[in-house]
């Protein structure tokens, strides 16, 4: 390894935080801000291009005033994004579109399932049990209860424990 290679290991940040997360600085800038809950990889794409940022550039090696970018990119998706493109359409209490990401997702996702059971939706009552919510078949598959079937081994060791009682 030469000493240039090794002056280029030291510049790297090996964290870069954006929100509450801490984003791997050795990974391209898209595939880093993909591990950002909420940011998918056609959103980090975008995010990298509103904030002037080349894609494809490490995220550790970026100087400070382009991660600002990207932080000020990532706050302010949901105003330049399209509708469709946003997380959360419309949401219940405001109304407006928004786009939710770092830990806001969990929260908010949360308090939806919570309003569910509140006011006693389909959906609501599905989550209370632990059942499938979106329509899935239920008859063969999300069993959580034991095994189903035959237990072969168990009946196999109960004759045997049989035939040598009755060798006796």
């Amino acid at each position: 390894m030469s000493s240039e290679e090794g002056d280029a290991d030291e510049d790297i940040r090996y964290f870069v935080r954006i929100g509450q997360t801490d984003l791997d600085g050795t990974k391209t800038v898209e595939r880093a801000l993909a591990e950002l809950d909420g940011v998918g990889r056609r959103v980090a794409r975008v995010v990298a291009e509103q904030a002037g940022v080349d894609r494809t550039a490490t995220m550790g090696r970026l100087d400070d005033d382009a991660i600002e970018s990207v932080k000020t990119a990532v706050g302010e998706f949901a105003d330049s994004a399209p509708d469709w493109l946003a997380n959360r359409r419309k949401d219940f209490y405001s109304g407006e579109t928004q786009h939710v990401t770092g830990n806001d997702v969990s929260l908010t996702r949360d308090q939806d399932i919570n309003r569910m059971q509140m006011i006693r939706s389909y959906k609501g009552i599905r989550h209370e049990r632990g059942q499938k919510v979106r329509g899935q078949r239920t008859k063969s598959t999300g069993r959580t209860e034991g095994t189903i079937g035959v237990n072969v081994e168990a009946i196999k060791e109960e004759q045997a424990e049989e035939e040598a009682g009755g060798e006796e």
